[in-house]
C-alpha cells in the first residue's frame, strides 16, 4: 500500500441534485484517498452518495448531476477536465467499475468471451488469437470452470455468481491501477458473496490494484477495507483505518451503522 502517493485523490468534490430535490447536492465538499495496493470502503445508507461519487470518478455522471467544486485526480491527473475521449482512454486501461448488478450491466446479446475480447480489441493491438488466449487466461484467473464454455455463454445461461466473476474478468484483463466496486455482491446469496469477496481480494493482491469498495455493509468492511469513508445525506463524516473507525467510531451516525449489524 502506498497512501503517501495516492492513485485516486478526491478533493473537496461537490456534486449538484436537479432542483426539486430533498436536498441541494447529492455530496459536498467529499475529501478522500485511495493508495495503490489500497482498499478503500465507502459507506453509507442509500442516497447518501456512495455511487454518484464512483460515477463522477469513471466520467459516467449523467447531465442532472453536475461537478460543482472540488478536483477528481487519477494518477495525478484531473479527470473532471477530461474530454469524453480521454475518459474512454482511461477507462478499463487505468480505472475499472464492477457494477452491482451484473445482469443488466452485461450485453445479453453477446457471449461472455466476445465482451471481455472487446474490451481488448478497443484497448491493444493484440491479435485475434493473442486476445482469445488472454480472455481464457483472466476466465481462468476469475476462477470459473470450462473456460470454453464460459467464452462461449451468453449472460442469462450463467448463475449471479457466475456473471459476478465474468464482470470482474472485464474489469481487470486490463490491470487497471484503480478498481471501483460498487455493492458488487448485493444480489447474490451469502455462500456466493463470500466466494466473490474472497476472489476480489486475492486478484487484488495479486495486481497490487487500489480498490474503492461501496457498501452499506459493515461485515464487508470489516473483511477487506484497510480505511474507510464514511457518508451521511452527501456530507463525509468521518474516514481512518478501519481497526479505529470499527473500534473506537468517533460519530454517532457512524456507531449507528455499526449498531445495526
Amino acid at each position: 500500500m502506498n497512501a503517501d502517493n495516492p492513485i485516486l485523490q478526491v478533493e473537496d468534490l461537490s456534486i449538484a441534485l436537479p432542483a426539486g430535490s430533498d436536498r441541494a447536492s447529492a455530496v459536498r465538499k467529499v475529501s478522500f484517498t485511495v493508495g495503490r495496493g489500497e482498499i478503500v470502503c465507502l459507506v453509507g445508507e442509500s442516497g447518501s452518495g456512495k455511487s454518484v461519487i464512483a460515477q463522477g470518478v469513471m466520467g459516467l455522471l449523467p447531465k442532472q448531476l453536475p461537478i460543482t467544486a472540488g478536483r477528481i485526480l487519477l494518477q495525478g491527473e484531473d479527470i473532471t477536465q477530461a474530454p469524453l475521449s480521454r475518459l474512454r482512454e482511461l477507462r478499463a486501461t487505468r480505472m475499472s467499475m464492477i457494477f452491482q448488478e451484473p445482469m443488466t450491466a452485461l450485453n445479453p446479446v453477446m457471449s461472455c468471451g466476445d465482451q471481455i475480447d472487446e474490451v481488448l480489441a478497443e484497448h491493444t493491438p493484440l491479435s485475434p488469437a493473442e486476445r482469445r488466449a488472454r480472455v481464457r487466461d483472466i476466465i481462468d484467473e476469475v476462477l470459473l470452470p470450462d473456460p470454453e464454455r464460459m467464452m462461449a455463454s451468453y449472460p442469462h445461461q450463467l448463475s449471479g455468481g457466475q456473471r459476478q466473476r465474468i464482470m470482474i474478468a472485464m474489469a481487470l484483463v486490463l490491470e487497471p491501477v484503480l478498481l471501483i466496486a460498487d455493492e458488487p455482491t448485493t444480489a447474490l446469496d451469502v455462500t456466493t458473496q463470500k466466494q466473490v469477496l474472497e476472489l476480489m481480494l486475492q486478484l487484488q493482491r495479486k495486481h497490487g490494484t487500489g480498490v474503492l469498495f461501496i457498501t452499506h455493509d459493515f461485515g464487508v468492511v470489516a473483511e477487506l477495507a484497510q480505511r474507510v469513508a464514511v457518508l451521511r445525506l452527501g456530507d463525509l463524516v468521518e474516514v481512518g483505518d478501519k481497526h479505529d473507525v470499527l473500534q473506537r467510531p468517533q460519530h454517532a451516525y457512524t456507531r449507528m451503522l455499526i449498531g445495526s449489524v
